[in-house]
């Protein structure tokens, strides 16, 4: 598995500090995606269980959450990375165009944000998306955080 971006953002996850990683190779193509240049799944570099936890080791203190914005289409691999954030006690969260993700992916996850992007439904921040960002643990919608 390949991420062309890794940053620490603030917005995407409610109340987290979170290590985000766009991957590579997404294979829904949504019309007007803004992550079009990551689609081919070579793009960017490789992301290693060992390079995630020395990225995790750098950032210990000052991340609550690792946000994976795709991933799902290698659950096998995402799996993996997300046993490691959980075993650093870390929060998880995976962005996914699709409306649902396989269980054993949520067992691993607090957060999960689902749906494809439709330009005239708007993102999380709009009160017509088709977009829902969920609380794992309690299975609620927190999609009036994203609202300004």
């Amino acid at each position: 598995m390949n991420f062309s971006q890794e940053q620490v953002v603030f917005q995407e996850v409610p109340g987290e500090v979170s290590l985000a990683y766009t991957i590579s190779g997404c294979p829904l193509r949504c019309a007007g995606c803004h992550s079009a240049a990551t689609w081919p799944p070579t793009a960017g570099q490789r992301l290693t269980e060992s390079y995630l936890c020395q990225r995790l080791d750098d950032y210990h203190g000052l991340i609550s959450c690792v946000l994976f914005l795709g991933g799902e289409w290698q659950p096998d691999v995402l799996l993996g990375l997300l046993r490691r954030v959980a075993e650093r006690g870390i929060k998880r969260c995976l962005y996914t165009g699709l409306d649902d993700v396989p269980d054993t992916l949520k067992q691993q996850l607090t957060y999960l944000k689902t749906g494809p992007w439709i330009a005239q439904l708007g993102g999380l921040e709009s009160p017509t998306t088709n977009q829902r960002f969920i609380d794992l643990r309690s299975q609620r919608c927190l999609n009036e955080k994203f609202h300004q």
